[in-house]
């Protein structure tokens, strides 16, 4: 925390303006060392001629933005340099910013990291930075900016006062029992912890939405060899994802493309044809083997299943069949051959290579990610991290209500408060830190 650090903040390679954000107790320092000058006010920005420290050679005549603690983005003495985005002029300013005293290079996630450690945001707040980064869909940014808004937080900090109130009752009650305290107390403890622990229930009870919607919703195409899986992978990704052929095992792994299906981020995986008695082969089938192997495993991991089958076959694929659940959404392809359609039941009839029913499957599969994902008021768990710490909670506030000492009870809710705080930040976190912040890109 006592170096001062700096980054491009902005993106890499050639481009109109680049930002480079420098943080700690140098940074201001640094831009007099640059700039010649020290009547810099906060918050102004001021344009600028950069020179090497000690030279007269001009680096570039720049925007400079300069903040003092803690009324920065870090909580930190801060200065942000707006250039001309060429590369030559980034590399010239960072060569000279890492010659000043006690500059380095930033890791990465440091910058949001100072802003945790500074007090400038909750470990929710700062996940979502790395989240909206991220963020490639409108549903996507819209989580990721309400969860850096603070409703994740709020949420937990909201349960966590009111735990902490209740265990400031029972830690009275058991550490003063002569006094004259309050009636009642009891009852009305056992009514918040029980309000509490069903609140926490219907916020895990989410059908995970808000995990799905920050990592992807996993559509699985899946059928019998030559049904047109490839070719609808393809016109679904509207380009040439998987290669196509009326060879049977063309497809011999699972091949992905990540789609915007309106506004939702899906993970559309093409898969190797069923043949089921291929599996345990050997040599070149053993490659299948494992090709169609690996389709299954997909299948049953998928949030949504397209079964694909072939309307101008002589009869439906029993594997394909085999696969029906509530996931599926089956289709019945080649309807320009004309053929079996009445042997597949419920099967949405398409053509992939005229287009038949395709806008039509598009907009089964948005209702259908719309009705998985759902539109509640309530912030949803982005991370697996959080409802981990959420069920860890939930079960120390069971106990309690069924504990029969007044210090048990007592002990239980410290260790819901305690899991509560893990997941903001405020206990017991400096061993996920690291975790948290190694994944983020340099700059942030």
């Amino acid at each position: 925390m006592n170096d001062t650090i700096f980054a491009l903040a902005s993106g890499p390679g050639r481009v109109g303006v680049a930002v480079i954000r420098v943080s700690g107790p140098q940074s201001w320092a640094g831009l007099q060392a640059l700039t010649g000058r020290a009547d810099f006010t906060p918050r102004m920005a001021a344009l600028v001629d950069l020179r090497v420290k000690d030279s007269r050679e001009t680096l570039d005549r720049a925007l400079v933005l300069p903040f003092k603690a803690p009324a920065s983005y870090t909580g930190e003495d801060t200065v942000e340099y707006h250039l001309h985005g060429g590369r030559a002029v980034v590399d010239a300013v960072l060569g000279a910013l890492a010659g000043l005293e006690g500059h380095r290079m930033a890791e990465p996630g440091e910058f949001t990291r100072r802003a945790f450690e500074n007090g400038k945001m909750d470990l929710t707040e700062a996940e979502a930075v790395a989240d909206l980064i991220d963020a490639e869909t409108q549903a996507q940014r819209l989580q990721a900016l309400s969860q850096m808004g603070g409703a994740l937080m709020g949420l937990y900090e909201g349960w966590s006062e009111t735990l902490k109130r209740a265990l400031a009752h029972l830690e009275a009650d058991i550490e003063f029992p002569d006094e004259d305290l309050p009636e009642g107390i009891a009852p009305e403890i056992t009514a918040d912890l029980n309000e509490i622990s069903q609140e926490m229930e219907d916020h895990l009870n989410d059908n995970r939405r808000g995990e799905r919607l920050r990592e992807g919703i996993t559509i699985v195409v899946i059928g019998a060899p030559n049904v047109g899986k490839s070719s609808l992978v393809n016109a679904l990704a509207q380009r040439d994802v998987a290669i196509t052929s009326e060879m049977a095992g063309t497809t011999r792994d699972v091949i992905e493309a990540h789609l915007d299906l309106g506004g939702y981020p899906v993970i559309l995986a093409d898969t190797a044809g069923l043949r089921p008695d291929q599996i345990g082969a050997e040599g070149q089938e053993g490659i299948e083997s494992e090709g169609i192997r690996r389709a299954l495993t997909r299948a049953e991991q998928a949030d949504i299943t397209l079964l694909v089958f072939d309307a101008s076959a002589p009869e439906v694929d029993a594997h394909t069949l085999a696969l029906i659940d509530e996931r599926a959404i089956l289709l019945a392809n080649k309807m320009d051959k004309g053929g079996a359609k009445a042997q597949i039941d419920a099967a949405l009839p398409i053509s992939v290579a005229s287009g038949e029913g395709l806008s039509e499957l598009l907009r089964v599969l948005e209702e259908r990610i719309r009705g998985m994902i759902g539109v509640r008021e309530a912030p949803a768990l982005t991370r697996q991290r959080h409802r981990s710490h959420i069920e860890e909670a939930l079960e120390a506030l069971q106990r309690s209500l069924n504990a029969d000492l007044p210090e048990l009870v007592a002990e239980d809710v410290r260790l819901a408060v305690r899991s509560l705080g893990r997941i903001t930040g405020r206990v017991d976190v400096e061993d996920l830190l690291d975790v948290i912040f190694r994944d983020f890109c340099i700059g942030k």
